[in-house]
């Protein structure tokens, strides 16, 4: 009988990180013999309608709406949960919690977030979570080291199973006559764009294109407009090289977005955080087989290392540049990133999520009683 999988996250057309993965997860396990549905959940701005997979939506601002949504889950087998600080109501979206001890079926969630230095409270409610959780997945092994060094959890309960991609090794290689620099994702502070602008000073001997593709996160445009690519654009016109920096604010599919990647030289990724253990748009860069140079957060260090791109120092744009001189210095620098590759493929990492569903179920029946 088919594994029918009830989905808790934001998810399309919401556009965040969060909602892309859920997407691809969903679309992935329910294109072989399971079934499902997703419980969006809205953070409370302008979100658009749900789409036809959406089977139930809890919207942040409705007090005690957890409960809704987990009886919708209960519907389901497996309820898989996206979990990220501030994705859902209570102190650190702590209603979640309440959600999951509501529920009767057993529950995988995967973390996009485990903090090196967490507040109690955050400490508290995540070690609650796994306590609650049938399994845990973490998608990098510095994710999976923090969480079971850092916090009180159960290790049998936690996986690790990377994030996954679509495969973009196909689409053919389009490259115009200067280097392209390419960084894309959802814009605001702390994206680093601006390191990298300062970079271009440095590399005008190369005269290179650098694209920004992306439009501005929708909670950043809540809170502060577009301030924060406004101030990109001012600061290029001030270093003299908004002529080389070409913002694409458009939204792309999957195909228009491989072909963008697969048009670059090199990916990079400024990001100033040094707590971030998942990176989405790194692993795209990966898989596509284009060398990247990053700053040191933990997912590129565990993934570049000695891999297919270069690691720089936060906020040095000098070291940035000089690192995408080495890279467009030596062609074929992505060349060993086909056995990584193809582990992080969508129907690869779902396969892993079924094995996952399948113990899991199988635990819970035989833990039922007679």
């Amino acid at each position: 009988m088919a594994t029918r999988y009830g989905f808790l996250s934001t998810h399309p057309p919401t556009r965040c990180g969060l909602a892309t993965f859920n997407a691809a997860l969903a679309a992935s396990l329910l294109a072989g013999t399971g079934s499902g549905g997703v419980v969006r959940v809205t953070t409370g701005g302008a979100e658009g309608p749900p789409g036809p997979d959406v089977a139930h939506t809890w919207q942040a601002r409705e007090a005690g709406g957890w409960r809704a949504a987990a009886d919708a889950l209960n519907g389901y087998d497996v309820a898989i949960i996206q979990h990220e600080y501030g994705i859902y109501p209570g102190v650190d979206g702590a209603d979640v919690l309440r959600l999951m001890r509501r529920l009767m079926v057993p529950s995988i969630v995967v973390l996009h977030t485990v903090l090196s230095r967490p507040t109690a409270g955050q400490k508290s409610l995540l070690e609650q979570i796994v306590a609650a959780a049938g399994s845990v997945v973490t998608m990098t092994g510095t994710a999976y080291e923090r969480l079971v060094v850092g916090y009180d959890v159960d290790p049998a309960k936690i996986s690790a199973i990377p994030h996954g991609t679509a495969d973009h090794t196909g689409t053919p290689v389009v490259r115009g006559p200067r280097p392209h620099l390419l960084t894309w994702g959802l814009l605001g502070p702390g994206k680093g764009i601006e390191w990298a602008i300062r970079a271009l000073p440095h590399l005008r001997r190369l005269d290179p294109v650098y694209t920004v593709a992306g439009r501005t996160h929708p909670r950043v445009i809540e809170r502060h407009g577009e301030a924060y690519r406004t101030g990109l654009h001012q600061l290029g016109a001030e270093l003299g090289v908004a002529h080389a920096v070409e913002y694409r604010s458009n939204y792309l599919d999957d195909a228009a977005l491989g072909g963008l990647i697969r048009s670059a030289d090199v990916v990079v990724l400024p990001y100033d955080s040094v707590e971030q253990v998942t990176s989405g748009v790194l692993v795209e860069a990966v898989a596509a087989g284009v060398p990247v140079v990053a700053t040191a957060f933990p997912h590129a260090v565990e993934l570049l290392t000695d891999g297919p791109g270069l690691l720089v120092p936060h906020r040095n744009p000098r070291a940035l540049a000089a690192a995408v001189r080495k890279v467009l210095a030596r062609p074929g620098a992505a060349a060993r990133t086909g056995e990584v590759a193809a582990t992080m493929r969508w129907p690869e990492v779902a396969t892993r999520y079924e094995v996952l569903a399948d113990r899991l179920l199988a635990t819970h029946a035989a833990a039922a009683p007679a």
